[in-house]
């Protein structure tokens, strides 16, 4: 779906109240054991397997029942004799305890169809998978539930803003994107595999609501099912503020022998002013400290250097805004021996290589009424659009590949080398937008 449509169908939908509707969390709700996990659901009108949970009706999600469509997608979803489909996007949630699980879906049909499907907020776990009348295809992948408990005496401390989202309640939500048909759905617990950990800021985080995204989202669809990517970055957030509001207590408490931590911040660690701090003081201190914990525990600590913001010189060249922060983060990775993917340098070669005009198409610039209630022009410099977020991904999987880490094994063998000096265009992202929007930026800057 090219942007024109996607902006026309966000103004249908809007009539119809998709929009900015979530499920507050709350520790209460949590199903307390996977024994009670509902395992399979096969959809269509016809379809007789005793095998697990037939869904030949509209059920919209309720948590006394545990499973459903939700977000009043119900409404879209045609049913088939051994299927459904839907004309554009639905959701499908199944209440889920903390821990990662292995789905299964099986696609397909009597017509041809185009599937992407996105995970709790927003992960794409799927990139349009074409299919021709009468194939059938099987897709596996691993998603990463969570709760903000760490024991019984201690938990995240969850932003007011964060309660409302997907990351953050009492289920697993699955978005099915484009002209999906879906048979059935498999879910399965997963107690032993390797976890790629993200701690950042609000140009890492898993972002709610469009139009906004952010590199860790689309991380997901580069790596096979043997590995799980948990992302624990939250906007507006330092190393301090990270640390402070116990996420990284969180990481050391799930983490196993030989997991990985990806650490990417600056943006708003240039904030804190004051003696001691900046780039050569609590920055690096804290980094130190990040690194030295997660290897204490048998973990292996990578360093991301951060995002460039879109800021040009008059000669078409990209203003340095981070100050020293890069050259810091450069020189711990130096001093601890840590694996460094350089993504300041890697997106100023990107932007430059868009220039001015081009390089808006990856941020989130759109003028007054391109979406439901956006009554202001959004003109964001520092957060992605959707195909921005998955530039930068890109850079990141490929600073994996570049550096040979272990984790590189995992990168789907599909994924083509990355140069940001020749960067994709907007024409070449066709992954349809999710369906709930806002108009307020993340925190951060």
């Amino acid at each position: 779906m090219n942007n024109t449509l996607q902006i026309l169908y966000f103004l249908f939908l809007s009539t119809i109240g998709f929009f900015n509707t979530a499920v507050k969390f709350s520790d209460s709700n949590y199903v307390k054991s996977k024994d009670t996990i509902p395992n399979t659901f096969f959809f269509g009108t016809e379809n007789t397997t005793k095998n697990g949970i037939v869904i030949n009706t509209p059920i919209h999600y309720k948590s006394a029942l545990g499973y459903g469509f939700d977000f009043n997608s119900v409404e879209n979803v045609i049913f088939n004799k051994n299927s459904i489909t839907t004309e554009s996007s639905i959701y499908f949630s199944i209440k889920l305890p903390e821990g990662n699980y292995k789905i299964d879906v099986v696609l397909g049909g009597k017509k041809c169809s185009n599937t992407s499907i996105k995970a709790e907020s927003r992960r794409l776990m799927l990139k349009e998978q074409e299919l021709q009348k009468k194939d059938t295809a099987h897709h596996s992948f691993i998603v990463n539930i969570r709760t903000p408990q760490i024991n019984d005496n201690n938990r995240i401390n969850i932003k007011d803003r964060e309660k409302y989202y997907l990351n953050w309640d009492d289920k697993l939500t699955l978005e099915f994107l484009g002209n999906p048909i879906i048979q059935s759905l498999k879910i399965t617990p997963v107690s032993q595999i390797k976890t790629i950990f993200l701690a950042g800021d609000s140009t890492v985080s898993d972002q709610d609501l469009e139009p906004w995204a952010s590199w860790g989202q689309f991380f997901t669809n580069y790596f096979t099912k043997d590995v799980v990517i948990a992302n624990y970055a939250v906007s507006g957030s330092s190393l301090s503020s990270f640390k402070s509001r116990k996420r990284l207590d969180k990481i050391l408490s799930v983490m196993q022998t030989g997991d990985y931590l990806f650490i990417e911040f600056a943006h708003n660690d240039e904030k804190i002013k004051g003696k001691g701090n900046g780039a050569w003081g609590l920055y690096t201190n804290l980094l130190k400290e990040f690194i030295t914990k997660f290897r204490e525990k048998g973990g292996i600590a990578v360093l991301v250097t951060p995002t460039q913001r879109r800021a040009f010189n008059s000669d078409g060249t990209l203003k340095p805004t981070h100050g020293d922060f890069p050259d810091a983060m450069r020189k711990v990775a130096n001093d601890l021996q840590v694996p460094l993917i350089d993504v300041t340098k890697m997106t100023t070669s990107m932007y430059e290589s868009w220039g001015v005009e081009a390089s808006k198409k990856a941020f989130v610039q759109y003028p007054a009424n391109t979406f439901p209630g956006q009554k202001k022009e959004l003109k964001d410099n520092t957060h992605f659009n959707s195909f921005g977020a998955n530039e930068i991904a890109k850079c990141v999987v490929q600073g994996i590949r570049d550096l040979d880490l272990e984790i590189s094994k995992y990168i789907k063998e599909n994924t083509p080398k990355y140069n940001p000096s020749n960067p994709d265009n907007l024409s070449d992202w066709t992954v349809p937008m999710s369906l709930r929007f806002e108009n307020n930026k993340p925190d951060g800057n």
